[in-house]
């Protein structure tokens, strides 16, 4: 039903209140609008927007809420209109606002003068935002981040080719989507103000990178907005299914030149598809792939931009002595290669993911994929046996060793990282210490690209 009402929310396009409220952005952060909710049935907060459990989203509005169950409202009473009521429901619901394209400064306070609380967030295509933020009885927190809100227009005679499927994904509307999860979301309030002056770090790569729209399919590039503070928005145009040929014939890093800038980044990881030759998108290791591959970072320099490549990942095969077996051939060390002839900093994603599998073992790193018994999920049948696939918790881990990456190669992007302690892959974390609260909408089919 949630995924139903959410295709249903994405129909509707064109200006609404809230983009005639934004209107046309403007260099200086202090000229940007800031939209205010006060969640809850209580007394309004001066200068916020009254949004209550009721209050459905519509587009003649231009914001409300979508859920599966009931959003209860609860106001405790006292003095502090914004914190006096909140928001909550026992199962995830989401805040949804018509916004245009472009970086937005979100800011959500969460907390019960009564109860403890529980509330993770994510964004859009099930960006980690917020990870279990808790409260304690009379305790209240504001966590900020950015979020990239983005359509497929490039420019007035130019879009991204999107498949079928990505008609439905809450990354290329005009609206930004915040899912409110965990064991006891409570929502005091929520602020929007957009943003230029953040580092942009836009991603570009396959299924192992982009925002998986639904369970139980993850990739490490929804999990890293996690890891950033609210200096850096990540930008994830990574789509299952693409090689570094068809993300270019797809217009999809033709979008990202027309948004990147001086000092931002780009993320490139690619591998598993372009090395199938069968596929049209086919290029040898060491020549057109590697080719391919400095295309991309000239694009970038021309923008001022710093690019970066990532190794691809191992798929999960071991051989009988527990070592991790290569099956990406010589692409990662193409990509190696690469990194040394154009000075370009390198985070090795294929070496610290098999110490990362073999540190869990060949039984022990399913937990890293999407490797799920018959009747794990609504209407899931038969067991699901994925090896190139992630889950949430693959995906976290592996987001962890772009961190370290990030931390080793390139400084002047670590500054921006949270303070998270070192991660070694030899020594994952425990799976059972890892809590990811399941979003509405799942999906049994196999992800594009393996």
């Amino acid at each position: 039903m949630i995924q139903h009402l959410i295709n249903i929310s994405l129909i509707a396009a064109g200006l609404t209140i809230i983009q005639g409220i934004y209107g046309q952005a403007t260099p200086h952060e202090e000229s940007q609008p800031c939209l205010r909710f006060d969640m809850g049935p209580g007394k309004v907060e001066t200068g916020y927007i009254q949004v209550t459990g009721s209050m459905t989203y519509n587009p003649e509005r231009g914001f409300g809420l979508i859920s599966g169950a009931p959003v209860l409202d609860i106001d405790r009473g006292g003095k502090d209109a914004l914190r006096r009521d909140f928001c909550t429901s026992h199962e995830p619901f989401f805040f949804v606002i018509d916004l245009p394209e472009g970086n937005y400064e979100v800011k959500i306070t969460t907390g019960d003068r009564k109860k403890t609380t529980l509330t993770t967030v994510k964004a859009e295509n099930r960006r980690l935002m917020l990870e279990n933020v808790k409260t304690l009885r009379r305790e209240f927190q504001t966590g900020t981040f950015i979020v990239n809100v983005r359509t497929p227009r490039i420019n007035d005679t130019a879009v991204i080719r999107l498949k079928p499927r990505e008609f439905g994904y809450l990354n290329w509307d005009d609206k930004l989507t915040l899912e409110f999860n965990n064991s006891k979301p409570c929502i005091n309030s929520v602020e929007i103000r957009k943003t230029v002056s953040v580092v942009t770090v836009f991603l570009a790569g396959n299924s192992t990178v982009t925002d998986q729209a639904k369970e139980p399919w993850a990739a490490w590039g929804q999990m890293i907005p996690r890891f950033f503070n609210a200096d850096v928005v990540v930008a994830n145009l990574a789509e299952s299914g693409e090689a570094l040929k068809s993300f270019v014939a797809e217009n999809r890093l033709m979008k990202i030149m027309s948004l990147i800038r001086p000092g931002d980044y780009l993320f490139i990881e690619f591998g598993h598809n372009d090395q199938k030759p069968e596929g049209s998108a086919y290029v040898e290791p060491f020549t057109g792939y590697k080719e391919m591959l400095k295309k991309y970072i000239q694009e970038a320099r021309v923008k001022d931009a710093f690019p970066v490549l990532l190794t691809s990942m191992h798929r999960r095969k071991f051989d009988e002595d527990g070592k991790v077996i290569n099956t990406h051939g010589d692409y990662p060390e193409a990509v190696r290669q690469v990194a040394r002839e154009e000075n370009v900093p390198l985070i090795d994603l294929n070496a610290m993911s098999a110490t990362l599998y073999e540190a869990l073992g060949a039984e022990g790193s399913k937990k890293l994929f999407v490797h799920y018994l018959a009747g794990s999920f609504p209407g899931q049948d038969t067991e699901l046996k994925d090896d190139t696939h992630h889950s949430p918790y693959g995906s976290y881990e592996l987001a962890k060793c772009v961190v370290e990456g990030i931390k080793t190669n390139i400084p002047e992007l670590a500054v921006y990282l949270l303070d998270t302690p070192a991660f070694d892959p030899a020594h994952p974390d425990p799976y059972e210490s890892f809590f990811w609260p399941v979003s509405p909408a799942h999906e049994m089919a196999k992800s594009e690209g393996q």
